[in-house]
């Protein structure tokens, strides 16, 4: 694991957090949440995609992936059970 794969997959996860609250407004987290759920979610999800992928996605590319992707699905997990749970 590099330092500065895990950095990128977290700053593409915590923008794609931001762009999953902005696009579902009903299951935003508030900008703050976002970003962390993104960042959580991509750091995860980046190494996921890492290990998983291998020689498929290598590269900035994959670290860009997976990390954004990570951070959108986090956040919208998180926003669907925040809105369960306050009904």
């Amino acid at each position: 694991m590099d330092i500065a794969n895990l950095l990128v997959q977290v700053v593409s996860g915590a923008i794609g957090g931001t762009a999953a609250g902005a696009a579902a407004k009903q299951y935003s987290l508030g900008t703050l949440g976002n970003v962390i759920a993104g960042a959580v979610g991509g750091g995860i999800t980046g190494q996921l995609v890492g290990s998983f992928a291998g020689q498929m996605i290598e590269g900035w590319v994959g670290d860009v992936a997976g990390g954004a992707i990570g951070g959108i699905v986090l956040t919208l997990i998180a926003g669907v059970i925040k809105n369960m749970t306050a009904k």
